[in-house]
């Protein structure tokens, strides 16, 4: 079956007028994939472990600092660097791929939010990949309504005590610095909420069970248990009340790299597709030579290349520092991912058969693009922020 051994290809197709940093990032991002990746996305996936021996090879190549100020031992770069990178690992497979993102969702609220201290202390070793991050907001009654959170802060002397738990946490019990969203006054509402920095070794920090999951698999998604958690005040990021805001930025900042994801299984998937599609022979020709067969491919191969643009466009939007992002960041997130969705499935269904058996590759890629389309907000909520938006972009125009 040599199309499994098949490289990742260059799928910028488009000249995205990328640096040479960008364009360095992005050939290390694949190489990476290609040679440490792809060889053991099944067996990661078949075995759910965490990746640490590939995060270990991130971290030595620097990609964990792509994001982050070279004052903090980064590389100065931000969210189009990011997105490079995690759209190349994801080509390989997207549960590894997102334990890396993942750590930078952890890490945005410090970078954006954080004092000069708390940065100088957390930075650098998130930077240089020696410790990985989360984020954690989501609970029980906290999905998409993340101003319902229930976990509690307490502030005590000189230290805030946390009690509650926190649900389905990307690289829970991996990770070594946790970004946690509490509140410290339940009378305010998402006005109320407040976060923090809590390291693994806390006590009365713990984890609950490690979720099985329908894809993304190699990623650690568990329960985070707070119970009579002692935090230093500190590690309180921003002042209290901020919760909800610095969620909501963080978001902004993160939804990118969640479509660069979907972009990248999207293009991986497709990649497969078009190798299988030249080899697969029928009725004495390759399936590649059927007009329905070539009419998928070139409506796949438009929606992803859409999809890309639409990406890279939102993450030079964030980082032109621009102040309002959101209804850009949720369009990527939602056209990138629902597009690796119908692109995955399509690639499976080119497969035939063949593509339901779990000997071949692309069942796994239908199975992780499916993630993108759920976590950090749902494409319903996607339609609703942007809705919101242009809405509110209307009545500030008729209003002049």
């Amino acid at each position: 079956m040599t199309f499994l051994m098949s490289s990742i290809k260059c799928s910028l197709i488009m000249d995205y007028q990328l640096n040479e940093q960008q364009i360095m990032i992005r050939d290390l991002a694949r190489q990476i994939a290609q040679e440490k990746i792809r060889p053991k996305a099944a067996e990661y996936d078949e075995q759910e472990k965490f990746p640490w021996d590939i995060m270990e090879v991130l971290a030595q190549s620097d990609l964990f600092g792509v994001y982050i100020d070279e004052k903090y031992g980064g590389s100065g770069g931000g969210v189009m660097e990011l997105a490079i990178a995690t759209e190349e690992l994801s080509k390989a497979c997207g549960g590894i791929a997102v334990c890396f993102a993942a750590s930078a969702l952890g890490t945005y609220p410090i970078i954006l939010f954080g004092s000069e201290e708390q940065k100088q202390k957390y930075l650098p070793d998130l930077a240089s990949g020696k410790k990985i991050a989360a984020f954690a907001l989501t609970e029980a009654s906290a999905g998409s309504d993340a101003s319902n959170v229930q976990t509690t802060a307490r502030k005590e002397g000189d230290h805030y005590v946390l009690n509650g738990t926190k649900q389905w946490i990307t690289n829970g019990g991996e990770a070594q610095v946790y970004t946690v969203v509490a509140m410290t006054d339940k009378s305010k509402g998402a006005r109320g909420a407040s976060t923090f920095i809590v390291e693994k070794d806390t006590p009365g920090f713990t984890f609950g069970k490690k979720e099985k999951k329908l894809g993304i698999r190699a990623s650690a998604t568990r329960e985070l248990v707070f119970t009579d958690c002692k935090v230093p005040k500190e590690n309180l990021i921003g002042r209290e009340g901020m919760g909800f805001i610095v969620a909501m930025k963080t978001f902004d900042s993160s939804r990118p790299g969640v479509a660069a994801q979907a972009v990248g299984i999207a293009q991986g998937a497709l990649d497969l597709a078009v190798d299988y599609a030249r080899q697969r022979v029928q009725f004495g020709k390759s399936i590649s030579s059927f007009q329905g067969v070539q009419f998928m491919l070139a409506d796949m191969a438009t929606q992803i290349e859409a999809s890309r643009t639409l990406v890279y466009a939102a993450c030079r939007h964030v980082d032109s520092g621009a102040k309002n992002v959101a209804k850009e960041s949720s369009m990527a997130k939602l056209f990138a991912s629902d597009v690796a969705m119908k692109v995955t499935t399509d690639c499976v269904q080119i497969f035939g058969g063949y593509g339901y058996m779990r000997d071949y590759p692309i069942e796994k890629y239908m199975r992780d693009a499916k993630i993108t389309q759920i976590y950090e907000g749902t494409n319903q909520i996607q339609r609703d922020v942007i809705a919101h938006h242009i809405i509110r972009e209307s009545i500030a125009k008729n209003r002049k």
